[in-house]
């Protein structure tokens, strides 16, 4: 069964294993003492594999053979009077295989005599229900001293919640459900000091027909310890009022041989992390390159060493860094490309744009007064004496009609083809604009088209 707790006393309800050791719960009394062990964990994500071993007097040794009951009698298949040695590999898991446990080994120097049955071992099965959240209250970076509040929450209505840090705890601690705004929620206070709440934390929501099957982990919640170390400077490069679009260097520094600084923005939940080098006047130093300014803000630096990543030093002081102009955008992480880099690749596009665009305006403009000049050099032939706009033919004995080649000048567009030309021109000028002319060399039924 499930047991309860509240958000300030909690009951274990699994045994995990943390790292690569060996962590089991002892069964049996005096010598016989026997307990069941799991690796790499007993919270196990559905598909992923565990080994099972049974251990005997302390976990000196491994019984020779040993035998596994799952406590809820729901079958499954693998542990139907089976015996197996040494260990037991047991995966892919499935919520069937979620539930505890139990073992019995039997002794080397007498093979048919079976030790008394282990405690229980919880395996939860992860992945089945849709993640919940997790949060700090009120806030994941926490003064030593102070105390700090995990809430667990989920739009599902989950009865359970458990709450896991590989760091913090050993075993995953239940929480007990409530409802809340159509979901559930659970909260966990830990500290004050001496209790260490720094790590890593996820949560898992189940229901309560199935305790051990598991919802997928809540994304991950560092909570980091504040105040172990003394605190770093904190300076801005070229100064802390800049003007917008001015490249802004924040350098932290301290004479602890810090492996890792961390900067921190007033009002922003994460962090920048950089590690520290060796500066020229013995100090130990980051230089956070935040890119062009566009806003303000307080910033503060904190330093941690890599064997304790959760615990960092106490705080800066805080440094206001102040812009001057007009901002166009929020200011820019060091992992966003700056303007820098991606402007002038947009300035070529658009100088190259223009450049195709001049350079048809002006075609087009040439072309447009060619064909202006040619319609006021057809409008002067068409006023002319008629002797001065004879046309010089080989055969000028051909009676009339006859056929000639012609050419059409009709809003700048060219056409041959073929009429047949009267015997008498008009006496007045047609209220056609277009000219003919004869082209004497033309073939038939060819076409010239020019466009503005």
């Amino acid at each position: 069964p499930v047991c309860t707790g509240s958000t300030m006393s909690l009951m274990v309800v699994s045994v995990a294993c943390v790292g690569e050791s060996w962590k089991g719960i002892d069964g049996g009394s005096g010598q016989d003492k026997n307990f069941l062990s799991v690796r790499p964990s007993a919270v196990v994500p559905k598909g992923g594999n565990v080994t099972l071993r049974c251990y005997y007097r302390g976990g000196l040794y491994n019984f020779t053979n040993f035998t596994l009951y799952k406590d809820d009698r729901s079958h499954v298949p693998i542990l139907h009077g089976r015996i197996f040695q040494e260990s037991f590999l047991m995966g892919p898991v499935t919520p069937a295989h979620a539930g505890t446990y139990r073992c019995r080994g039997s002794y080397p120097h007498s093979p048919t005599e079976w030790s008394a049955l282990s405690d229980p071992l919880a395996i939860m099965v992860t992945g089945v229900h849709k993640k919940p959240s997790l949060r700090a209250l009120p806030g994941p970076l926490v003064k030593s001293g102070e105390t700090v509040i995990l809430q667990c929450s989920s739009d599902t209505v989950f009865e359970h919640f458990f709450l896991h840090s590989e760091v913090t705890f050993e075993e995953p601690l239940h929480l007990v459900g409530e409802l809340h705004g159509g979901g559930s929620q659970a909260n966990y206070s830990i500290g004050p000091m001496p209790s260490d709440p720094s790590g890593s934390y996820r949560c898992y929501g189940s229901v309560t027909h199935s305790p051990y099957v598991l919802s997928a982990p809540s994304d991950p919640l560092d909570i980091v310890i504040t105040g172990i170390y003394e605190k770093p400077s904190l300076s801005a490069q070229p100064g802390p009022t800049v003007q917008a679009g001015e490249n802004v260097i924040l350098s932290c520094s301290s004479e602890s041989s810090f492996d890792m600084y961390h900067l921190s923005r007033e009002g922003e939940a994460h962090e920048l992390s950089l590690p520290a080098v060796p500066s020229v006047n013995g100090t130990f130093q980051a230089d956070f390159a935040l890119g062009p300014a566009t806003h303000g803000g307080t910033y503060r630096c904190f330093g941690s060493f890599r064997t304790t990543p959760y615990e960092w030093s106490d705080p800066s002081d805080p440094l206001p860094v102040s812009v001057t102009g007009n901002p166009s955008r929020s200011w820019p992480s060091p992992t966003e490309p700056s303007s820098k880099t991606s402007n002038p690749r947009h300035l070529h596009v658009l100088i190259g744009t223009s450049v195709v665009m001049i350079l048809f305006t002006i075609f087009f403009f040439l072309l447009h007064r060619w064909c202006s000049n040619k319609r006021v050099n057809a409008a002067a032939m068409d006023q002319e004496p008629a002797g001065d706009r004879t046309v010089n033919r080989e055969d000028s004995d051909e009676p009339d009609p006859q056929e000639v080649t012609y050419a059409q000048l009709d809003h700048c567009v060219f056409t041959q083809g073929k009429i047949t030309r009267p015997s008498h021109r008009p006496k007045r000028p047609p209220t056609d604009t277009s000219v003919y002319m004869e082209l004497p060399n033309a073939e038939p039924r060819s076409k010239v088209v020019f466009c503005p």
